[in-house]
């Protein structure tokens, strides 16, 4: 099964290497999307692959590099769009 999911991660989580985190474990997983940095200080991720993977990446959201502090994470159902990558976009 697949699944498609998009965060919003609030706390202590720009300029901590969080995006990075965010990509390395996504292609350790083979989870495809993108990670982005918000203007209000949030970081948003669109996730998508085996609903398994997809989870084990929700659970390395809430958690977070060494240096981040997760106060809270936003999660929303999307719709699969069979991308194939995952890419750390910039403003």
């Amino acid at each position: 099964m697949k699944k498609s999911v998009r965060l919003y991660i609030d706390g202590t989580v720009q300029g901590v290497f969080f995006r990075r985190f965010i990509k390395e474990n996504a292609e350790k997983l083979d989870v495809k999307g993108f990670t982005r940095n918000l203007e209000d200080g949030r970081i948003e991720v669109f996730l998508e692959g085996n609903i398994d993977e997809v989870k084990k990446m929700i659970e390395l959201c809430k958690k977070g590099p060494k240096h981040s502090q997760i106060r809270k994470v936003e999660e929303k159902a999307e719709r699969f769009q069979d991308l194939k990558n995952f890419k750390v976009l910039h403003f």
